[in-house]
């Protein structure tokens, strides 16, 4: 359980941020998009277009199929050639649209900015645009931010820490679009009433928290008033950017187990969503791109890209600059809670943030040995669990010693897995273990 106090376990991978200096370059020569109907926490969409319709930009394709699910739009102009299953790059079947793109990228022309005068034209605004979190979760944003009666939100907090290895989508974000990010705080604090945003930003990211710092006082001087909006640098250790830990930084309270941030007074926005929803409200365009990183020793040139959802792995690659050995492992998302997929032949989708592509050389997996209980694990869990005991317990599929052991307050973040002498499979099987839990609870509702 996460306690009050600086932020204590943690871990200091190399950060190898070796795109942060590289402009986010715009990719649009794709010649066909595969565009999965589930990009998203909840159902999937039902395709609301036909094999050999014609589609343009922002165009609904699939819609929302209750509360926890939001439309998808086209992100190109072209022909539906095919809807079909797909096996997507968890492991599961997907309905997907296939569309050839005619390479002009012609918008729907209904598209306008949406009619916005309160909370819950706010609120139907970004479920209509198809907006889930940008940081990588697929949550709709919508449901996020319907704050439940009696809960009061005190803080909006920006996670810009960008904690993790390679990736630098979100500082590329602070030093490209800092008007477009602090509009869209602004917007958040207003419709929801929020009196006060906070931005964290790790101290190894000078210029970014500069760029949003200029950008505020840029505001100040044309309101004639601070607005209350401040930028704070945090201590760079990873996984400062993890929700609990970066709320606790911030504000210094807790939140407790199984609990949410709100029950603390709090709401949390990756600072790519939050310009997201600034462009929206601007233009009405859905959300159809993504910006993304590209690294790893197996591609030739690391870069940032904005590229259409559902470009495929392998045509991003190639615009990008190609491989530079045969790919060993393939991440989605970086290094230390990316997934590694099986395959290249997968589309971008809504939640992706990078694609990282090691050689060989780089990719061989550890033979695990015997846990020799040192206790690395324990001390840099930074949700204060005994990952030993749980990887124990998954292994054992033993539900009773996995509950006792807290296992779904685990995080996820490889701290545990980075540090351990006997390449033990930590995280894997931890992870594992919550499914096991889940079940036995479904089981007995």
């Amino acid at each position: 359980m996460f306690r009050l106090g600086h932020l204590s376990g943690g871990v200091h991978p190399k950060s190898h941020k070796n795109t942060d200096a590289l402009p986010t370059v715009h990719l649009d020569d794709f010649k066909e998009i595969h565009i999965p109907m589930s990009m998203h926490i909840g159902p999937p969409c039902t395709p609301v277009i036909k094999v050999g319709d014609r589609v343009k930009v922002g165009q609904l394709i699939g819609e929302a199929q209750g509360p926890m699910a939001v439309p998808i739009h086209s992100s190109v102009s072209g022909q539906v050639t095919a809807i079909r299953k797909e096996v997507s790059s968890t492991g599961h079947s997907v309905e997907v649209v296939l569309i050839e793109s005619d390479g002009q990228y012609t918008w729907d022309e209904s598209i306008c900015p949406p009619v916005v005068t309160d909370r819950e034209s706010f609120l139907t605004a970004l479920h209509d645009s198809g907006l889930v979190g940008l940081g990588g979760a697929g949550f709709p944003t919508h449901r996020k931010l319907r704050i439940p009666d009696g809960k009061k939100a005190e803080f909006l907090l920006i996670n810009a820490a960008e904690c993790e290895p390679y990736i630098t989508t979100d500082f590329r974000q602070c030093a490209e679009h800092p008007d477009e990010i602090i509009a869209g705080i602004m917007l958040v604090m207003q419709y929801l009433a929020i009196p006060r945003a906070m931005i964290g930003i790790e101290d190894n990211k000078p210029l970014a928290a500069k760029m949003l710092k200029d950008e505020l006082a840029k505001l100040a001087s044309q309101l004639n008033q601070k607005p209350a909006v401040s930028v704070h640098l945090l201590k760079t250790i990873y996984p400062q950017g993890a929700e609990k830990m970066l709320i606790h930084a911030l504000t210094g309270r807790e939140v407790p187990s199984g609990g949410l941030p709100i029950d603390v007074g709090v709401v949390m926005l990756n600072v790519s969503t939050v310009r997201f929803i600034a462009k929206h409200l601007k233009t009405g365009m859905p959300l159809v791109r993504k910006r993304l990183t590209l690294d790893g020793s197996g591609l030739k040139t690391p870069c940032n890209v904005n590229v259409p959802i559902g470009a495929m792995i392998p045509d991003v690659i190639a615009h990008a600059g190609g491989h530079a050995a045969e790919a060993g492992k393939i991440i989605m998302g970086s290094s230390m809670m990316g997934v590694a997929i099986d395959r290249l032949d997968v589309p971008i989708i809504k939640q992706n943030n990078m694609i990282l592509v090691f050689d060989k050389n780089e990719a061989g997996l550890p033979d695990e040995s015997q846990c020799i209980r040192c206790g690395r694990c324990v001390n840099v869990c930074p949700m204060h669990l005994l990952p030993f005991v749980l990887d124990d317990g998954a292994r054992r599929k033993d539900v009773a010693q996995l509950k006792d052991h807290h296992v779904l307050d685990c995080i996820e973040c490889g701290c545990c897995a980075y540090v351990c002498p006997a390449k033990r499979y930590l995280v894997q099987n931890i992870r594992a273990g919550k499914g096991s839990v889940r079940d036995r609870d479904n089981k007995i509702q």
